[in-house]
């Protein structure tokens, strides 16, 4: 993955880390990594994406029964959206960010999540009649494409803003860790630093799979991604 990078493997992996696990800011990081004696910038924080890349063939399988809902993030002074999806145990399903929270940044997200997860039983959102619309499409397509001659079921939607409170209240993980950061510069960096956010906050519930069923340290678990 690092192979002629100019930093050496241990130092990216390093400041990845604590960088998307901790309330750091970038200049923060650099002063840190200084006192060792490393020169390190901030580029070396866009081998987010590979990481999450080598974390999601490692993701354990999710329920069939989602929460799914949008929070806010600003961009330069503007704001946008991540579309987040948990399922009934609270493990991360999918996430999707977007300039826009309308009918196609939704149906966009819902699509990402049925390719990868396959079909749940159950969706929870709020009183968005978007999302509402949105998984009523996705699912219809979905079942339409269907080459298997199953009987689908279509998905049930629940709206409910108390049931929904589980998603609220996982989107706290991720805005903590944003709120140091006081914005993004870049659309192209909102999209790699959250995502690399989001596969920190993935480790710490366990999502991954691990030998011997232990759940390792963050830092073994980054260094599980590179080897």
């Amino acid at each position: 993955m690092f192979k002629g990078r100019h930093f050496d493997r241990s130092v990216i992996l390093l400041c990845a880390r604590w960088y998307l696990a901790y309330g750091l800011s970038l200049r923060n990081l650099e002063e840190m990594m200084a006192e060792r004696g490393v020169l390190a910038d901030h580029a070396t924080i866009h081998y987010a994406p590979l990481l999450l890349e080598q974390f999601n063939r490692r993701k354990r399988a999710v329920s069939r029964k989602w929460h799914v809902d949008e929070t806010y993030v600003k961009v330069r002074g503007r704001w946008m959206y991540l579309y987040r999806a948990i399922d009934s145990h609270g493990d991360t399903v999918e996430f999707w960010f977007s300039e826009r929270c309308n009918l196609t940044a939704a149906k966009r997200f819902l699509r990402n999540a049925l390719k990868r997860h396959g079909r749940p039983e159950r969706i929870v959102i709020d009183g968005s009649q978007t999302n509402r619309e949105a998984i009523l499409l996705c699912d219809t397509t979905d079942r339409l494409q269907d080459r298997t001659r199953r009987d689908l079921k279509p998905i049930h939607i629940r709206q409910s803003a108390y049931l929904n409170d589980r998603i609220a209240q996982d989107h706290r993980a991720v805005k903590r860790r944003i709120r140091p950061m006081l914005g993004f510069k870049s659309i192209n960096s909102a999209r790699a630093i959250l995502g690399g956010i989001e596969m920190v906050h993935m480790m710490r519930k366990g999502r991954a799979k691990s030998a011997h069923n232990l759940q390792p340290s963050l830092a073994e678990q980054f260094g599980l991604l590179a080897a």
